[in-house]
């Protein structure tokens, strides 16, 4: 994300028991560690496999699913929590007009009333259709795509309004690379069989699309071939997934006026700003050469090709939410042929996900009160500053680093804003209108008052308490600008498990170091590092220390450049650095904050394994995760995470506690060469 260094952590979704002293776990439960083993494999052969083997072998992926763990697990819990707040409110017929409970039991009403979507058909579509249809130029076709940007659809490039990199007090405006449906562009030129594959289907599909809106099958097939070559230009122009980690060549400070004479001298950018009514001075451009190329292919296009393209990227926004052959084969495409998806979830399920998308923060209003306690924020607020004393202990320790820079870097950690559970304050969303017209159009009302909410801040004083992710969200996350992790209260639940059952060795596992140690690592990773304790993009590094940190980064980056989950697909070690460095940081925080606990202190097994053992198995069952060929295929291409696997066995290679806790010997092949381990923090 453009913002947001974020982690994407099932281990998010499994730690309840806190901060508790207790020296072993309550009986009552098998323990989860150990029915998870697969045995057969020694933890020097592969750590990941022998601790979740088991688990794994007992429960395959659902026809439903293109991956299944732990974390589904944990968020079928929460699911069926919020199922029930959606039916009761739904069935609330009397709620008060503009009411959460109006809101939420409207959109579950038309989300469920498959019904009525197939009576509506593409109507909900029709305004947007005549307006693409009435093309003429590629004037029209940027002032068509402005329209369309509120309802949620981004053609040609991507606009934010979000802080300013190098002045986190300001909110400015954003531009950069983007419309491409395919999503990266190493999906447009990466030559592996698979992804030739997918390319081709992708062909096929927006040419079903294309007939399904009323064109002749030759029609739609040529349609489809010259989108597919409009895109792939814009592709060649956009940047890897690798180039985007780098925070100052992707900030381009300029005018409008200078975007538009330097780079896209046909596209008039400050007519494009007042469509948005924004009056900015100064735009943050991403990626410049991208526009040169968009202000030439748009010209190059025929404007039937335009047409097209704005055509179907509105149906790949809007598909979901309309009549049963338009989703079908939107998930035909995009969740069997992308991901592998088998079958549809249940229609309750796919609900929750739009309505999560559309009213997370209303729906997550509802949930907080009825399931999260104040002693949750409590707990885990508490967890936090034991992770934060550990690592500043660690940089008082390293000797990599100068003085100079440990000062700053200790200031930038005691600065580290923490947000548990839930928001403090609740935005206010009183403006939202939800109805029981259509689902597609509560889909359309929702996304347009999130892209004004965002436009209204332009302009106005930053509000750092705000949240970008709901407290039901199964994910945490990094903010560089606003030097914050933020916790939500669902990665604190552990399905089936109650929380006296919980040792501190599976909490700080999990929780303490793939979870809060992993998100105050990004602050220091390889694109964290560069913002100081304000979040601003600013140099606070001497001139060794840098050169020193990247030497000690470079070997991560090869480590994971090596591995390869599908034959000609190697995991791009640059791309998922930060991440890398963010699971290796927090397991060796998270081991430093557990060895302060009396459970620890006392040394005494459970259920068969040291302390120091159960906080690497804990880790590791937050990554208890297998996918699909289809998924593993896509997330390699367009993912900054590793797959599950990877990080787990990546990491512990790389840590001398772990090969003394289960006694990893050279020849092993989790063992890995001193000279070869990774040594940050």
């Amino acid at each position: 994300m453009h913002k947001l260094s974020c982690a994407f952590l099932l281990a998010a979704g499994l730690g309840l028991a806190g901060c508790h002293q207790a020296a072993s776990p309550a009986k009552s439960s098998p323990d989860p560690l150990r029915a998870d083993l697969d045995t057969a494999v020694s933890p020097g052969q592969d750590f990941f496999t022998y601790a979740n083997g088991g688990w794994l072998q007992k429960h395959p992926i659902p026809a439903s699913e293109s991956s299944w763990g732990i974390g589904n697990e944990v968020q079928d819990e929460i699911y069926a929590r919020l199922r029930g707040i959606s039916e009761h409110d739904a069935a609330a017929l009397q709620a008060a007009s503009g009411s959460d409970e109006q809101k939420i039991g409207d959109f579950w009403a038309m989300a469920t009333d498959t019904a009525h979507a197939n009576q509506l058909g593409i109507a909900p579509l029709d305004p947007y259709l005549k307006q693409i249809a009435a093309i003429r130029t590629a004037d029209d076709a940027l002032r068509v795509a402005a329209a369309l940007r509120p309802i949620g659809v981004g053609a040609f490039y991507s606009l934010d309004v979000a802080q300013d990199e190098k002045d986190s007090d300001r909110m400015s405006v954003h531009l950069s690379q983007g419309g491409l449906g395919l999503g990266n562009r190493d999906m447009y030129f990466n030559a592996e069989a698979g992804v030739k594959k997918n390319r081709a289907a992708y062909v096929d599909h927006m040419a079903r699309v294309l007939q399904e809106l009323g064109d002749t099958q030759a029609a739609a097939g040529a349609g489809a071939a010259a989108v597919m070559q409009f895109e792939t230009s814009l592709a060649q122009a956009s940047r890897p997934l690798a180039d985007l980690n780098d925070p100052y060549k992707n900030y381009n400070l300029m005018t409008p006026e200078a975007l538009s004479a330097r780079y896209s001298p046909q596209i008039a950018w400050r007519h494009q700003l007042q469509a948005f009514q924004l009056p900015a001075q100064t735009v943050i451009v991403g990626q410049p050469e991208f526009f040169v190329a968009l202000n030439r292919t748009l010209r190059q296009a025929p404007v039937g090709v335009l047409r097209d393209y704005l055509r179907l990227h509105l149906m790949a926004a809007f598909a979901p939410y309309l009549g049963d052959k338009y989703r079908a084969e939107h998930f035909h495409f995009y969740n069997t042929v992308l991901r592998g998806q088998q079958e549809e979830q249940p229609l309750w399920k796919r609900a929750l996900n739009a309505e999560n998308r559309a009213l997370g923060m209303v729906l997550g209003r509802e949930y907080v009160h009825t399931y999260v306690p104040p002693a949750t924020k409590q707990r885990y607020t508490a967890l936090v500053e034991a992770i934060r004393t550990a690592f500043h202990n660690r940089m008082q320790n390293l000797d990599w680093m100068s003085p100079a820079t440990k000062q700053q870097a200790m200031a930038k950690l005691a600065a580290v804003t923490p947000k548990v559970a839930y928001p403090d304050k609740w935005k206010d969303y009183s403006t939202l209108t939800i109805a029981r017209q259509s689902y597609a159009a509560n889909m359309m009302s929702a996304n347009q008052w999130r892209f004004h909410d965002m436009l209204s801040k332009f302009g106005k004083p930053v509000d750092r308490s705000e949240w970008d992710m709901t407290p039901q969200t199964y994910n945490a996350y990094y903010n560089p600008s606003n030097n914050e992790i933020v916790l939500p209260a669902a990665m604190f639940v552990v399905p089936g498990v109650p929380d006296d059952q919980l040792d501190d060795a599976i909490v700080y596992g999990y929780v303490g170091a793939s979870t809060i140690g992993h998100e105050i690592t990004h602050g220091f990773d390889d694109q964290g590092r560069q913002f100081d304790a304000h979040g601003n993009l600013k140099d606070w590094w001497t001139k060794q220390d840098a050169e020193r940190f990247q030497q000690r980064a470079a070997v991560m980056a090869k480590e994971f450049d090596a591995y390869e989950p599908i034959s000609g697909l190697h995991i791009n070690g640059q791309a998922t650095l930060g991440e890398n460095i963010a699971d290796y940081g927090g397991i060796l925080i998270g081991l430093d904050a557990f060895e302060q606990t009396a459970e620890y202190k006392a040394g005494k097994p459970v259920d068969g394994f040291t302390p120091v053992q159960r906080f690497f198995l804990g880790y590791t069952l937050g990554w208890l995760e297998q996918e699909r060929e289809q998924s593993l295929r896509n997330q390699l291409l367009n993912d900054v995470h590793a797959p599950a696997k990877y990080r787990v066995n990546g990491p512990l290679s790389n840590i001398p506690a772990f090969y003394a806790a289960f006694g990893v010997k050279q020849g092993d092949p989790m063992w890995r060469p001193p000279a070869q381990r990774v040594s940050i923090w």
